[in-house]
């Protein structure tokens, strides 16, 4: 009898047969740069945004406090959108 992990599995492969296709090793390398230079991109843009944040709060500008944080969330979230599509881009190249 196979576990809810096994036929998860199957369910999964079936629905998209070339994702059990393995990476090179060079696809491999350029996934975790892509990985390391967003992640920097990433933290550069949310120290210099918290910075911002700390002078906001050391004031009264309760507006300007709710602006930069909406700011951090959303240039994460299209930092970590940028890197997906890019990781997709090089995991499709050449497939």
């Amino acid at each position: 009898m196979k576990s809810a992990y096994e036929l998860a599995m199957e369910r999964l492969s079936k629905a998209d047969p070339g994702s059990s296709k393995s990476l090179t090793p060079e696809k491999r390398a350029k996934l975790a740069d892509v990985d390391r230079v967003f992640l920097g991109r990433i933290a550069e843009r949310e120290i210099f945004l918290k910075q911002r944040l700390e002078q906001a709060l050391s004031g009264t500008d309760a507006d300007e406090v709710d602006k930069i944080r909406k700011q951090i969330a959303s240039e994460r979230a299209r930092l970590e959108e940028e890197r997906e599509s890019e990781k997709d881009r090089i995991r499709g190249a050449n497939a």
